[in-house]
C-alpha cells in the first residue's frame, strides 16, 4: 500500500485507528520538537521543499512514515515509495530511468521513499548512490535499525540522518485524546470515557510508541460491554497482557541496552543493573551472551579490588548453562548485583593495555638471562639461569631483583588503587619497594 493508499485509508472506517488518525499537516505531527518543530531545520525544507536526502532513524511508531507522508503531499516532485523488503534491484533502475527522463523532460525532481532502508542489500544501496550524489533522486529512507551499522559508508556520507526519538508520556497522551474526541478519524461518536490514569497507564505500555498506544485504545474501545462507556485499567490489563519489549537481539537497541547494563554495574547502580537485565531477559537475549559480559565486566571494572567478583560471575555462568532459564535468572541476578556493588578498579585493564601498547610500538629488549629457562642440559652454558635469586630463600618470600629488560626498567603498568581489597595489594606493593 503506498503512501496515498494509506492516505485515502483514513477515510474507510474499517481502517485501523493508528492509520485513521495519522496527521493530515504538520501542525497535527506530536513530538520529534527538535525536527519538526517550529523553525526546525526539516520543517522549513519541507516548507521550502527543498528537502535534502535524508533517513529518518528510530523506533517504531515515532513518525517516521507520517513523516515521509507529510512530506510527499508538501512536495513538487514526483513521488515513489519502495519497501526494502520487496523491492529489486531491477526496480530500483526502473525508478532511476523514470526519473531522469522526467528531469530531462519536465524539469521534475524525484522524491524517492524506502521504508526498511537497512535491508538493502549494498548491491542496492550502490545502485542509489550515483543518483543520489548527482540529483537524479532525492532519497528519504527509514528504519529502525541505526543507519551508522546498517548503510554503505559511502551512501550515509550523501544523506542527512535524523534521529526521532520515542515519543514522551504527555505526547501520547495528547494523541490518544485526540483519538477519543475526533467523530471523523478517531473513536469520538463512541463518547468513550477514559481517566487521565488511565491514559498514562496506555502510554506507559505503549513505551513511545505511538502505533500501540492506539491499538490498545482500540482494542479497549471494541471489548467494553455494550451500553457502557468508561475504558477502565482493568480493560488495558487484559489486553496488554506480558507487555513486548522493543528489542532487537540484532539491532541497535541490543547494543544500547547491553551499553546500559555494562555501565550500570560499573557505576555501582544494582536497580538500574538489574532493570537493564530483566529488560533482556524479557526480550530472550542469550544468556550466555549476558553471563560472558558480566564477566568482563568483574575483571575490567572490579578486577582486585574484590578478586571474588570473577569467582561470582564465573560461577553464574555455569549455573545458568547447568539450570537453564527461569530459573538461571536467579544466579545471573546475583552476579549482576554482586558485580554492581563490589569496590571498583580498573588497574588491572589499564596495566595490560598499556603493556600490549610497549610490546607492539617499542624496543622493549631480551629477558634477562637470570631469568631464562635453565631447565635444559646447556643452559648453565649459555649463562640462563645463573644469579637467579629464589624469594622463598629470603624473609618475607621476596628479594628485590630486576625482572623487567634493561629497555624498560622502571616502567609501571599496574598502579593499584586504594578500593577494596586492592588496597592490601597496594601497601604490600609499597613493602617491597622499601625492600621491607
Amino acid at each position: 500500500m503506498s503512501l496515498f493508499d494509506d492516505d485515502m485509508a483514513k477515510t474507510v472506517p474499517q481502517a485501523p485507528l493508528a492509520v485513521r488518525m495519522r496527521p493530515a499537516s504538520i501542525d497535527e505531527f506530536v513530538g520529534q520538537a527538535d525536527i519538526i518543530g517550529n523553525g526546525m531545520f526539516l520543517r522549513r525544507m519541507i516548507a521550502a521543499d527543498t528537502v535534502p536526502s535524508s533517513i529518518l532513524f528510530g523506533p517504531p511508531g515515532t513518525g517516521k512514515t507520517t513523516l515521509a507522508q507529510l512530506i510527499a503531499k508538501k512536495t513538487n516532485s514526483h513521488f515513489e515509495q519502495l519497501n526494502a523488503v520487496a523491492a529489486g534491484v531491477a526496480e530500483i533502475r526502473k525508478i532511476i530511468d523514470s526519473a531522469k527522463n522526467r528531469l530531462t523532460v519536465k524539469r521534475q525532481r524525484t522524491l524517492l521513499f524506502i521504508d526498511e532502508i537497512h535491508r538493502f542489500s549494498k548491491s542496492q544501496q550502490d545502485v542509489l548512490l550515483p543518483h543520489v550524489e548527482n540529483g537524479v533522486v532525492t532519497l528519504i529512507g527509514a528504519t529502525t535499525e541505526n543507519p551508522y551499522f546498517e548503510v554503505n559508508s559511502p551512501l550515509l556520507s550523501r544523506v542527512r540522518v535524523f534521529r526521532l526519538q520515542p515519543l514522551n508520556e504527555n505526547d501520547i497522551i495528547n494523541i490518544l485524546e485526540r483519538s477519543l474526541h475526533d467523530e471523523v478519524r478517531g473513536l469520538g461518536k463512541e463518547a468513550l470515557i477514559c481517566s487521565q490514569n488511565v491514559l498514562r497507564m496506555i502510554a506507559q505500555i505503549a513505551g513511545g510508541d505511538a502505533r500501540i498506544s492506539l491499538n490498545l485504545l482500540e482494542q479497549a474501545a471494541a471489548m467494553h460491554p455494550a451500553g457502557e462507556h468508561e475504558i477502565t485499567a482493568d480493560h488495558i490489563t487484559a489486553i496488554a497482557g506480558d507487555r513486548v519489549v522493543s528489542y532487537d537481539k540484532a539491532g541497535d537497541n541490543h547494543y544500547d541496552t547491553i551499553s546500559a547494563f555494562i555501565k550500570s554495574m560499573r557505576g555501582s547502580d544494582p536497580d538500574a543493573a538489574l532493570h537493564y537485565l530483566a529488560k533482556m531477559l524479557v526480550a530472550g537475549e542469550d544468556i550466555k551472551f549476558i553471563a560472558r559480559r558480566i564477566i568482563i565486566c568483574a575483571s575490567e571494572d572490579v578486577g582486585n579490588a574484590d578478586p571474588m567478583a570473577l569467582t561470582v560471575a564465573m560461577a553464574a555462568a555455569q549455573a545458568v548453562q547447568f539450570v537453564g532459564l527461569p530459573e538461571g535468572r536467579i544466579p545471573l541476578a546475583q552476579a549482576t548485583v554482586y558485580v554492581a556493588t563490589a569496590p571498583k578498579s580498573n588497574a588491572a585493564y589499564n596495566g595490560i593495555n598499556q603493556a600490549l601498547s610497549d610490546v607492539k610500538n617499542k624496543n622493549t629488549g631480551q629477558i634477562p638471562t637470570y631469568l631464562r629457562d635453565a631447565s635444559y642440559k646447556g643452559a648453565a652454558l649459555l649463562g640462563h639461569g645463573l644469579n637467579y635469586q629464589y624469594p622463598h630463600d629470603f624473609p618475607n618470600s621476596y628479594v628485590q631483583q630486576q625482572y623487567l629488560p634493561d629497555e624498560i626498567k622502571g616502567v609501571s603498568y599496574y598502579k593499584p588503587t586504594e578500593n577494596g581489597y586492592e588496597k592490601n595489594i597496594s601497601e604490600y606493593m609499597k613493602k617491597t619497594k622499601n625492600n621491607y
